[in-house]
């Protein structure tokens, strides 16, 4: 979800969370957009907080989790030309589990270099967008980064997607 780096008072952070939390209307979800990175900060931390803070909430979008703790689909969504009715979370963002491309590949398609690629394992990532911000003392920096990788987890699957963070300083 948000990676905050800061001494930021614990009351701060839950009158944040709790904020996003009631701004997010489910109804104006764009899963793809989340996925291709297409999206802001601020519309992926909505969605995190609500899930989080919601009770029932992957359940209202019509997800249905599975016991690694990831959800699947009513339908398909398709993302970087792909479909699947398969996604995963990780800490900083949405990721979809492909089939029928290889990571090696995907990440030439969408211009990502790779970091580990080997047989076992590929990890790859492209940052989007990178900034900081002053306001009040205190630094906010944003790192948006389009994904491409292979795990354990997801054998034979593709995991592509974009992680979101903020770091407060």
């Amino acid at each position: 979800m948000l990676r905050i780096v800061a001494q930021i008072p614990l009351v701060l952070l839950v009158g944040v969370a709790a904020a996003g939390a009631e701004e997010f209307d489910p109804t104006s979800l764009d899963l793809a957009a989340l996925i291709e990175c297409r999206a802001d900060v601020p519309a992926y931390n909505g969605l995190a907080f609500w899930l989080s803070g919601e009770a029932g909430a992957a359940e209202k979008l019509g997800w249905k989790e599975v016991p690694a703790g990831n959800p699947f689909l009513p339908a398909t969504v398709r993302v970087f030309g792909y479909e699947t009715a398969s996604i995963v979370f990780t800490a900083t963002g949405p990721l979809a589990a492909l089939d029928g491309v290889s990571a090696p590949d995907l990440a030439r398609e969408l211009g990502i270099s790779p970091e580990v690629a080997t047989p076992e394992k590929f990890l790859g990532e492209k940052i989007v967008v990178e900034s900081s911000e002053e306001a009040d003392g205190m630094t906010f920096s944003t790192r948006i980064g389009l994904n491409v990788s292979t795990v354990d987890s997801h054998p034979g699957k593709v995991l592509a997607g974009c992680s979101y963070a903020l770091d407060v300083n």
